[in-house]
């Protein structure tokens, strides 16, 4: 009897929280590698400049591949993934190919953290880095100190 009402509540207090309008965010903040991959957060940026420095479209490129990486259903980098025989992923679907472009930066840049940190930060969180180090080398979030 004790287990049908504490599971009773359960499910209530889930119904509760679930229409509460309570909203879960996730976010990275600037130093969430630190301690993991301290080099993450340096070397991503040190990649995007360099290609930035040669060709200014990459910043829109990248901000563009992060948006259509995300909001479908997350930001889980399935844009990032190559085809294989009998199976066309993500990247090049009619909406993100050949529009999208510059995925080598975002490989490169994966490629720099992993030669310092194997298997730590995500290929999501490098085009996110990517994404956001694109903003700031265009002139914008004001005010924003970032990692340059």
């Amino acid at each position: 009897m004790a287990q049908c009402f504490c599971f009773a509540m359960a499910l209530v207090t889930l119904a509760m929280l679930l229409s509460s309008g309570t909203t879960v965010v996730a976010c990275i903040d600037v130093g969430f590698y630190d301690g993991a991959c301290p080099s993450a957060e340096t070397l991503v940026p040190q990649t995007v400049a360099a290609s930035f420095a040669n060709n200014s479209g990459v910043a829109p490129a990248l901000i563009r591949m992060h948006f259509h990486e995300c909001f479908v259903k997350g930001c889980d980098g399935s844009v990032l993934i190559d085809s294989t025989t009998g199976n066309k992923a993500e990247k090049d679907s009619p909406p993100n190919f050949p529009s999208l472009r510059f995925f080598e930066i975002v490989d490169r840049a994966k490629a720099a953290v992993e030669a310092q940190c194997p298997r730590v930060v995500s290929c999501a969180y490098i085009l996110a880095f990517a994404a956001r180090d694109s903003v700031v080398l265009s002139g914008g979030a004001p005010g924003w100190s970032g990692v340059y």
